[in-house]
C-alpha cells in the first residue's frame, strides 16, 4: 500500500473487539499508523497505552477519528479545536455539526464518513 503513514487519534477508543472504535484500531495499526487511542475509562486498546483525554497528546495530529456521541464531543469542543489535527473524521453516529463548523472554521478538513470503509477501499 503507497498510503502515507498517519498519527491518528481515536476518540472513544474501545477495548471491546466487536465495537467499530476497537476495530478501527485494529485496523490502522495493520495499515501501518501511529494510533493514540483515547478514552478515560481505559488503560490499554490493543496493547497500546491509552490517553484519558485529547490534553493528553503533544505534537502533530493528522486525524481525529471521532467514536463518541454528539453530546461527548460537544463537552469536549475546546480540547477537539485545541488539537488543531489536519483532518476530523466523524464516524456513523458521531456527527456533531457544531463542532464540525467551528474546526472548518479553523481550517481543518472534516468529514462524516467511516474510518473502517475509508482503511479498506484505500481512500484513508
Amino acid at each position: 500500500m503507497s498510503e502515507k503513514k498517519q498519527r491518528v487519534v481515536v476518540l472513544g477508543a474501545s477495548d471491546n473487539p466487536v465495537r467499530y472504535a476497537n476495530k478501527a484500531v485494529r485496523l490502522l495499526i495493520e495499515h501501518g499508523h501511529d494510533v493514540v487511542p483515547i478514552n478515560p475509562r481505559l488503560k490499554s486498546v490493543e496493547g497500546i497505552e491509552v490517553r484519558p483525554d485529547l490534553t493528553h497528546i503533544d505534537g502533530t495530529v493528522d486525524t481525529l477519528s471521532i467514536y463518541v456521541s454528539p453530546e461527548i464531543s460537544a463537552a469536549m469542543a475546546e480540547q477537539i479545536l485545541a488539537l488543531q489535527p489536519a483532518r476530523v473524521i466523524f464516524n456513523p453516529g458521531s456527527e456533531n455539526p457544531a463542532v464540525r463548523k467551528a474546526l472548518n472554521e479553523m481550517g481543518v478538513r472534516t468529514e462524516e464518513s467511516c474510518t473502517l470503509v475509508l482503511l479498506r477501499t484505500g481512500v484513508f
